[in-house]
């Protein structure tokens, strides 16, 4: 394999970390490693010293890695293009397609090429018998000497130059009259001998003859293909030429390329070092890739940048390339191997989705923060929603779940959350900041119970999978949708605490088992402070309206680096640029998971709760995801209003319906206080009275108790987990 090129069965996993010193990993508590055809690729082991593995959902993927470089110089004997199974169907796709695209653009003008060879063979003839009588007679040859002579009126010489071309006429008409005699007498000899092969070959050479003379003289005599390629086809001196006219190599400058442009997968892919006494560094190059990219003539999307680190045998001006042919980041969605699968544990890699090149993301859950940003309808709750999904998978993770907007997106976690929070109304906020403080407490009594803990059994102060299991400490999974709206309805004291609760779980909490996930729609300083984001490890923005609004979401500076989110388009959907670590960023196209399978997979993650002993919380006493998990069908309308009404005793029937049209406009837009009743009352509902008390108001409105006595009958309700103590052992 040649170690310039990436292996078709290697991954791209981020949290990782990176190779370590032959010093190092010669240690026998050095994290694992797992070999695939010669690339190692570091997998994460946990505090309690278990190994991690790949997850079971990605086998029979394809899982492709990171460039790597040999350390020292190898034999080169094959070609490049040989050196790995994936550059080398890429060039033979790319040789096909190139071959069958010119054969395609001449078969299409074949019609036209036989009228064209038709007229040229009959010019051809036509210039042989023109050539042939200016031969014999001899007019042409002697033609500038007889004017000359006229001119100096010498007669003599006019008459001595006449009778020489005559005389020489007389010679040529018996040589080509002897040499036609010779060759129809050889022709006949040759039909004879041969038969009709020789009068066929005969015909086939003058026909040739007839047509080489008839050939275009200032002009190919075919076009050379097609006038637009279909793809780029990338060479070093475009891309020096590129990199020239961005201002980042002087003219007298090229480039020094590791490998030459090969065929990568649907794309050209090349690594160089730019040259020494410019002042260039890689960073500079990534940074103008819109400048490159519009110089090689295609978008900025299709071009993608990496600087190769020491790590795999770069350098600060190593520069990995990749062109797409398009943009990479259409076309039908890849589905999330989440979907289908039958569990799921949250200390193991979970597929993310694929980059440009069709590479597998991974990213590593424990220990990191999550925030997502962008505009709206561009994918970001359906990004979000993947690393939930892996944790509703995981029977023994703990869900505490608040959605700013109290639409549809996260309603299926009803049925799994140990604390829902639904809208961002004022009852909805003291339940968002009762969640937090539940949470601090937690996260002191978890770091109170690791620090009396024996080094033995935790060893780094973190929580590992047994401690998680012996001390009743599920992994608590945070998921926060429309932050904003949390924060924006504070008044500036209470914001303020309330940022600096979540501060601490980002930054302390993690290591007692707490992964926060939050996103927002709007990510200023105003709504999102700087001071929960910057400490917040991963970060994915879908499509934004200009870098500053992308540096709200990365960080600080990320645009400059590359990692741009105003450069994705309205087309690109569910596609985002995830930041990883300060210098390290992917632009990934999320795994797709709709609604719908959401709800499958979180119907399927409370069946594992109620199995392994640990629903609980809210979703241990919501009936109606009892119901519904018992089989038993509830009326839409009341399953919905009952949503609406999580957490809330009583809610007059204006904001029951303005809840109702933010979770589906389409099916709840036209409803009157009138038409709600009657939906109600079709479903079972009789009313303990028309009229509900909220802070001091009394109107119409609905009880929670009269909505929950209509949920029909045949659905129990678990009993709820009851923790267990550490003095249980």
């Amino acid at each position: 394999m040649n170690p310039e090129q990436p292996d078709e069965n290697t991954t791209v996993q981020h949290g990782a970390d990176r190779p370590q010193p032959a010093a190092e990993q010669s240690r026998p508590d050095a994290a694992p490693e797992a070999e695939r055809d010669g690339t190692v690729i570091p997998f994460p082991a946990p505090a309690g010293g278990q190994p991690q593995r790949a997850p079971e959902v990605l086998e029979g993927e394809p899982l492709l890695g990171e460039l790597e470089y040999a350390r020292w110089p190898m034999p080169v004997v094959l070609p490049l293009w040989l050196g790995s199974r994936e550059t080398a169907l890429g060039t033979a796709r790319w040789a096909v397609e190139y071959a069958g695209r010119h054969v395609a653009f001449h078969a299409w003008r074949a019609p036209a090429y036989g009228l064209a060879l038709s007229w040229w063979t009959l010019r051809g003839v036509a210039r042989a018998i023109t050539a042939g009588i200016g031969w014999v007679s001899v007019r042409n040859e002697y033609r500038p000497l007889i004017t000359a002579a006229r001119e100096a009126k010498r007669w003599d010489l006019v008459r001595d130059l006449i009778s020489e071309r005559r005389a020489l006429a007389r010679v040529r008409i018996k040589t080509t009259a002897w040499l036609s005699l010779s060759g129809g007498s050889a022709g006949v000899a040759g039909f004879v001998l041969a038969g009709k092969m020789f009068g066929w070959a005969a015909l086939a050479g003058a026909g040739l003859g007839a047509l080489w003379l008839g050939r275009p003289r200032t002009a190919p005599v075919l076009p050379v293909g097609p006038v637009l390629p279909v793809h780029l086809e990338l060479s070093a001196d475009m891309l020096t030429d590129a990199l020239r006219a961005a201002g980042l190599v002087k003219t007298d400058a090229t480039p020094q390329l590791v490998t030459p442009p090969l065929r990568d997968g649907n794309g050209w892919a090349v690594t160089l070092d730019l040259p020494r006494g410019g002042g260039k560094t890689a960073a500079d190059v990534i940074a103008k890739r819109d400048t490159v990219a519009a110089e090689l003539g295609v978008d900025e999307i299709q071009v993608i940048m990496t600087r190769v680190r020491a790590v795999a045998g770069g350098h600060a001006g190593r520069l990995s390339v990749w062109v797409a042919d398009d943009d990479p980041y259409l076309g039908t969605p890849n589905p999330s191997p989440l979907s289908t699968a039958e569990q799921f544990s949250v200390w193991e890699p979970i597929p993310f989705g694929r980059d440009a090149r069709g590479r597998r993301i991974l990213l590593v859950l424990m220990w990191q923060s999550m925030f997502f940003g962008g505009l709206p309808r561009r994918g970001k709750t359906f990004a979000q929603r993947l690393p939930s999904a892996a944790g509703v998978l995981d029977a023994y993770v703990r869900h505490y779940v608040a959605d700013g907007k109290g639409g549809a997106d996260w309603r299926p976690m009803r049925g799994v959350a140990h604390r829902l929070v639904i809208g961002a109304e004022d009852e909805a906020i003291e339940r968002f900041l009762a969640m937090l403080d539940e949470l601090i407490t937690e996260m002191g009594r978890r770091f109170a119970v690791l620090g009396t803990l024996p080094t033995s059994v935790c060893p780094e102060g973190k929580l590992t999978p047994e401690i998680s299991r012996r001390y009743d400490m599920p992994v608590i999974f945070i998921t926060i949708d429309e932050l904003q709206e949390y924060l924006s309805a504070m008044p500036g004291p209470l914001k303020e605490e309330t940022v600096e609760k979540l501060a601490r779980l980002a930054r302390r909490a993690p290591a007692a088992g707490f992964i926060l996930n939050a996103a927002s729609q709007r990510s200023d300083a105003d709504s999102v402070p700087v001071k929960l984001r910057e400490i917040i490890t991963y970060r994915y923005c879908t499509q934004v309206v200009d870098r500053t609004s992308s540096d709200m979401v990365l960080g600080k500076g990320k645009a400059a680096q590359g990692a741009d989110a105003s450069i994705l388009s309205e087309d690109h959907k569910g596609v985002g640029v995830l930041v990883t670590g300060p210098g390290s960023f992917e632009i990934v196209r999320c795994d797709y998971m709709d609604l719908p399978t959401f709800a499958t997979v979180c119907a399927h993650g409370r069946a594992l709760r109620v199995a392994a002993g640990t629903l609980s919380g809210d979703a241990a006493s919501d009936t109606v995801a009892a119901a519904e998990a018992a089989g038993v069908q509830i009326p839409t309308v009341l399953a919905d209003v009952l949503y609406a009404m999580h957490g809330v005793e009583r809610m007059h029937t204006s904001t029951l319906l303005s809840r109702l049209v933010n979770m589906d406009e389409d099916g709840y837009g036209d409803y009157t206080p009138e038409r709600l009743a009657e939906e109600l009352e079709r479903a079972g509902v009789t009313r303990s009275g028309r009229q509900v008390k909220v802070e001091g108001v009394n109107l119409a409105g609905y009880r929670r108790a009269d909505l929950e006595a209509a949920v029909p009958a045949g659905a129990t309700l678990p009993t709820a987990h009851q923790p267990v103590t550490v003095g249980d052992g």
